[in-house]
């Protein structure tokens, strides 16, 4: 039987949120559905009954999907059904997922799929973040053991007020877009792209958010919750037993030379080598053991080694390769690394190195993005590409994962800010950021290739941009803040912080927990240390190129644009497109016409972009009193003749107009299809040119 609640976001705007259960999907562990305006998603959670042999980490699927009637659209393309999720599907499934994950308990097993579905959008409000509240309403309602309750909000700000979950008119008048998801206790995921505000700006918003997710979490008091069920253990293990074996086999003092080994893959070989050997040898004392021993030792192991770094990190205010909290990996910045590319740097960050090129293309390269809300274009594009052997891995490229998706959003939102608008650089512009080596922080590091080969491709970017990763190790009564964390750090810290900006302020920020929450304090002091980081990034990146080239790169399209009326397309474009056709034939330059009446024109010669300039000038001017015309003449009457002076543009030569004497008749002195030099005399209100001939050099038949 349906049960209803409603929550009271925000009354004065209207955005509240009317939450359904116990009618549809009754055969999931838990769904819910949540309404905000006419936009309508349910979430459904289910789980595996028996966990999958040899898994060791929380496999947690979720799927997020809309379905085009949800706007009354039918797909596109020949099949006519939705297929392969879309970028954006893919990206907001990553945002559900970063803030439910640190919800499950430890050691859940079970295989686990969360389903979100878009089943109605009005078009005003985003279905992101109500995915995310319906997907907390299925895991209350489910029976998977979570302690905590998550729900989410989007924070705008337009002019000096905040607001709750903008409308998507409201978003495009916003200099923020912040997507906050938390806990009563705290805040447990961050997505956002900022128009270079403070960190101070920064932290408000998102206090400001977490204050609505507590007032919307303490509406789902009314929805029951779902009967717990304990966390299975493994049957017929003596863990502890076996834990003390290895303390035996692995002194402390072992395990810390181990942790404190700088290089990456010597630490990594060091490792993997000890594990090998330990679990070899206390096989055959354990011979009772009905699970599989390799991966109960493994497990400890995993969780000693886990331990060890936190305790240096706390105890010792050191990292595994030596650096203290604050401290910075090596940094090398190489701009201009390729010719041919019209733009290009690497950006190398310890272990971690980032290869970004830019690809400079005329409006046609643009991409067309087909979403609920309509279709549009899109002039910025940032590709990530992370192949297994930035890793040392043997692993084939079988498409773009959803975190290489996931990577380029972020790296494209903390640089779009500061792109100079398209009237003043008509291009489209692609960022490819190849991982070349990956030892923590890809991210950021293709934020600061790209942002350095925006720069050496001569786009008029207004700052440089420069990206670090924030980590966090908590004790009992303490934690440390780490700068620019590397892989290791980032597997066994409890936060993952990436904060993006320029000298004047943050432009993006995604933050991951592994812990149930963060308070605001906590991300005050990360965020002022991260500023403090990205001064000197900024510093260093200054030296290598601290501003844009003066010219574009020579194999880069030449363009420019013209202005038109729009009621002049046509005259351009011409019968069957026989103008058009003509200008790109004759100077063979590219075309592009808008309906707003902007014509760009690219071209590889300088040479042939002002011819084709000039082409469409003329097709597209207005006559001008005063001005001379060669026209020619297209009919003749009674009364004079009509002279085509502009392409579709006629004016009338009164018989008075052609000489100074009387005439006749006007085939006394023009025929049709003569051309003859005429002078504008008048416009009048509705557009009739009148012309004349007189005093202006012709060879009329006498």
């Amino acid at each position: 039987m349906k049960s209803e609640i409603k929550i009271v976001v925000n009354e004065q705007a209207g955005k509240n949120l009317l939450i359904e259960y116990g009618d549809l999907a009754k055969q999931a562990s838990g769904s819910g559905i949540v309404k905000m305006g006419e936009t309508i998603v349910l979430a459904t959670i289910v789980y595996a009954k028996k966990e999958k042999e040899g898994t060791d980490f929380l496999p947690l699927t979720v799927d997020y999907r809309e379905r085009t009637y949800a706007a009354g659209k039918i797909p596109g393309g020949f099949f006519k059904r939705e297929g392969r999720p879309s970028e954006r599907e893919i990206l907001t499934s990553r945002l559900i997922d970063r803030a439910l994950r640190p919800l499950f308990p430890e050691k859940w097993y079970k295989e686990t799929n969360i389903n979100v579905l878009v089943l109605s959008s009005d078009g005003e409000n985003d279905p992101d973040v109500i995915a995310i509240v319906a997907a907390g309403i299925a895991l209350r309602l489910s029976s998977v053991p979570v302690n905590s309750q998550v729900a989410a909000v989007r924070v705008g700000r337009i002019g000096d007020s905040f607001i709750l979950n903008p409308t998507f008119s409201e978003q495009k008048q916003s200099s923020i877009d912040i997507v906050v998801g938390g806990t009563m206790e705290g805040v447990v995921m961050v997505e956002a792209g900022t128009n270079e505000v403070s960190e101070g700006e920064a932290l408000q918003a998102i206090g400001f958010g977490h204050d609505a997710i507590k007032r919307i979490i303490s509406g789902f008091e009314k929805i029951p919750v779902g009967s717990k069920i304990a966390v299975s253990e493994l049957a017929n293990v003596d863990a502890e037993k076996i834990r003390e074996k290895i303390s035996l086999i692995l002194p402390l003092e072992d395990l810390r030379n181990i942790v404190k080994t700088p290089e990456k893959s010597a630490r990594e070989n060091l490792w993997e080598e000890k594990k090998l050997y330990i679990v070899n040898l206390i096989a055959t004392e354990f011979t009772n053991v009905t699970v599989p021993l390799e991966k109960i030792a493994d497990g400890i192991l995993e969780d000693m080694f886990y331990e060890c770094v936190r305790e240096v990190v706390l105890k010792e205010g050191l990292r595994a390769d030596g650096r203290k909290p604050d401290d910075i990996r090596p940094i090398r910045c190489i701009p201009h690394y390729f010719d041919r590319p019209h733009g290009s740097a690497i950006f190398e960050r310890g272990q971690t190195q980032a290869l970004a090129t830019v690809t400079l293309g005329t409006p046609e390269d643009k991409q067309i993005m087909d979403v609920l809300e309509g279709e549009y274009k899109e002039r910025f594009l940032f590709h990530y590409n992370f192949p297994g052997f930035a890793t040392g891995e043997a692993k084939p490229e079988r498409g773009v994962s959803r975190r290489e998706q996931g990577h380029g959003a972020l790296a494209k939102r903390a640089i779009y800010p500061v792109l100079p608008s398209e009237d003043e650089f008509p291009y489209t512009i692609r960022i490819v950021s190849d991982i070349l080596e990956s030892n923590g922080s890809s991210s950021m590091a293709s934020v600061c290739a790209g942002s350095l080969a925006i720069f050496d491709a001569g786009v008029p970017a207004k700052n440089a941009v420069a990206g670090v990763a924030m980590g966090l190790v908590k004790g009992s009564d303490k934690y440390v803040i780490l700068t620019d964390i590397m892989g290791m750090e980032d597997h066994i810290g409890d936060m993952d912080f990436k904060v993006a900006g320029t000298r004047k302020g943050i432009t993006a920020l995604q933050m991951d927990l592994k812990i149930t929450n963060i308070n605001l304090s906590t991300m005050k002091d990360a965020l002022e240390k991260a500023r403090a980081a990205r001064f000197y990034i900024l510093d260093i990146m200054d030296r290598a190129i601290n501003s844009p080239r003066e010219k574009i790169s020579e194999y880069a399209p030449q363009m420019d644009i013209i202005q038109i009326n729009p009621s002049k397309i046509g005259a351009l474009i011409g019968p069957g497109g026989k103008n058009i056709k003509k200008i790109i034939e004759e100077t063979k330059a590219d075309i592009q016409v808008e309906d707003d009446g902007k014509v760009y024109i690219s071209a590889v010669e300088s040479s042939s972009m002002e011819l084709a300039r000039q082409m469409v000038d003329y097709y597209t001017a207005e006559a001008e009193v005063g001005k001379i015309y060669r026209g020619k003449v297209t009919s003749i009457k009674a009364f004079g003749a009509f002279v085509e002076i502009l392409p579709g543009k006629e004016g009338l030569v009164h018989i008075s107009q052609f000489v100074p004497r009387r005439l006749e008749k006007v085939t006394d002195v023009v025929r049709e299809g003569d051309e003859i030099n005429v002078k504008v005399i008048e416009i009048d209100p509705h557009g009739k040119v009148s012309l004349t001939c007189k005093s202006i050099e012709n060879k009329f038949k006498e």
